[in-house]
């Protein structure tokens, strides 16, 4: 990767001179199922360009609770692109509103009384990250595009990990694609690119979302040495069904060792415990790095994580549990 960035072709991508950008853009519109793509340097600027070509200011856009453009995006969604969120629930499964919640708050969104909300757009999420890596399968996304576009809304898809729900569920990306308006992807993460993410649409959302990205900062010259990287990144898809497996082997050795952990779908494997900061304390003294929120601790696994590294971690917590560094249970107390 950083021999291809070092040998890149490159011109000034603001004026669209620079010819890996290009080829990268081709090739990433091509696996989404779009005509045309747009690179953004992260996956935040993407989702804030594509609700706010979607939305004027005041309109209302569904997501599904815990969705990345609610809750990780620093409230882009309503201080730059001026939308009023609504959080879907999940009573379809983790992730994952129901056909039934989506028509009801849809419900005469096309008749606006003059004191109410417009509402103009639904986000998905494949794989939701929050749900620790659920996925969404084709026809479930079709039934939700489909109540969508019957109530005349856009649909976006915030993709940031669709390469992992089209390597979990054997099927292309542009599958899980079908009938959005937008969807946006990340390069880096498990596919390793050091920086960067795509947004695609049509020739015209593109044409639009580009002079976006300069309004936002985000316009680069010699882009083609990201590129690169990112071209590279994508002969990586493949390879995220060894992620897929490390979370699953880290999953089935924490449940041995007592944590209530969630059968992982993907690279996320959530483990919910009952003291937070003293488990995350002993994590960092122990050289795991993870993360936690909700009375969880997530552990995602990637490229740089090997499966001798997986069982590292198992080890060091076997030990830990056996010192009585963390007391079994580690899970919260029923009742």
């Amino acid at each position: 990767m950083r021999a291809a960035m070092a040998s890149a072709k490159v011109g000034d991508n603001v004026l669209e001179h620079d010819p890996t950008m290009r080829e990268l853009e081709e090739r990433v519109a091509e696996l989404l199922g779009k005509p045309a793509a747009l690179w953004t340097p992260s996956g935040t600027m993407a989702n804030v360009i594509a609700l706010s070509l979607h939305l004027q200011r005041g309109d209302r856009y569904l997501a599904t609770d815990g969705a990345h453009v609610l809750t990780d995006e620093q409230g882009s969604g309503a201080w730059l692109a001026g939308g009023m969120p609504h959080a879907l629930p999940w009573d379809a499964g983790p992730g994952r509103p129901s056909v039934a919640t989506l028509t009801r708050a849809v419900e005469g969104a096309g008749d606006v009384p003059y004191y109410g909300l417009r509402t103009r757009l639904l986000c998905l999420e494949n794989t939701h990250t929050n749900a620790g890596g659920a996925v969404v399968p084709p026809h479930e996304h079709a039934q939700l595009v489909a109540v969508a576009q019957e109530a005349g809304l856009a649909v976006h898809l915030d993709g940031a990990r669709v390469w992992n729900a089209s390597v979990a569920l054997g099927v292309p990306p542009a599958a899980l694609t079908v009938g959005t308006d937008t969807v946006t992807a990340c390069l880096s993460k498990g596919l390793g690119a050091p920086v960067g993410s795509v947004v695609a649409g049509s020739e015209e959302f593109v044409k639009r979302a580009r002079r976006m990205r300069q309004m936002l900062g985000g316009g680069v010259r010699q882009g083609g040495v990201l590129a690169a990287a990112a071209l590279c990144a994508l002969d990586n898809i493949d390879a995220l069904a060894m992620d897929h497996a490390n979370a699953r082997r880290l999953a089935t050795g924490l449940a041995e060792l007592g944590w209530e952990v969630d059968e992982p779908q993907t690279n996320i494997v959530l483990a919910r415990v009952s003291d937070v900061p003293n488990t995350m304390k002993v994590l960092t003294e122990l050289g795991i790095l993870a993360l936690s929120g909700g009375g969880r601790i997530r552990f995602v696994t990637h490229r740089d994580v090997s499966e001798s590294d997986i069982d590292t971690v198992l080890e060091r917590l076997a030990d830990a549990s056996h010192r009585r560094v963390l007391h079994p249970p580690h899970t919260a107390q029923a009742g």
